[in-house]
């Protein structure tokens, strides 16, 4: 049984991306690791209102990690590699790779990214958009 579409109403038109978009992160909501918050920062006198989205990545090196930009998506990845040559009497950190993806708005930017006690924050900002207005001409038909 298939759930209705909260985007099938006709008053709704072009909104497929959005529900594909709603479709692909619930599927990817799943995952809990690396665990992440997402704050907003208030604007100061020299930075614009912004998000924040921090990753626990305890263990993880500068050069383990990967963020990305792929289209529209916020893709951070870790990998660590197995050390062979050691003997572990117990092992309870394990080396593991992850992959989160964030969905962003379009016009999000990605102003920069920070290791930092485990912790890999990422600020975003999203400029503020000119407000458009536009008169439509009414042709006139005489039939």
């Amino acid at each position: 049984m298939t759930r209705p579409s909260p985007f099938g109403h006709p008053f709704l038109l072009g909104f497929d991306e959005i529900e594909q978009a709603l479709d692909r992160v619930s599927k990817a909501a799943n995952d809990g690791y690396p665990p992440y918050n997402i704050e907003r920062l208030a604007r100061t006198e020299d930075q614009p209102d912004r998000l924040r989205i921090t990753l626990a990545v305890a263990g993880f090196t500068r050069d383990q990690l990967d963020v990305m930009l792929e289209e529209n998506q916020l893709v951070v990845r870790g990998r660590q590699v197995e050390e062979r040559e050691k003997h572990f009497l117990h092992r309870g950190i394990a080396a593991r790779q992850f992959q989160r993806a964030f969905l962003l708005a379009d016009g999000m930017e990605v102003i920069g990214a920070d290791l930092s006690n485990g912790l890999l924050s990422i600020d975003l900002v999203r400029p503020e958009p000119e407000r458009v207005i536009r008169k439509i001409a009414i042709a006139a038909r005489d039939e």
